[in-house]
């Protein structure tokens, strides 16, 4: 799911504390940077974030530790 990411949503990602990255995810290898599924994890990390236009990516794997 791709979505535009906005001024209110970059406000209530930070206000909030929303973990939604490969970061945050049980599934993310973080010795190998890589997702143990192995899809790719390019727009769902944190630094695809620091971009204001970046378009907002969930991914369906999503297991929060």
């Amino acid at each position: 799911m791709k979505i535009e990411q906005d001024a209110v949503f970059r406000d209530q990602r930070e206000r909030y504390h929303l973990r939604f990255n490969c970061e945050h995810c049980a599934l993310f290898d973080e010795q190998n940077q890589a997702c143990a599924h192995g899809y790719p994890t390019t727009e769902h990390r944190e630094a695809h974030y620091r971009d204001p236009n970046a378009r907002v990516v969930f991914c369906k794997h999503f297991e929060l530790f």
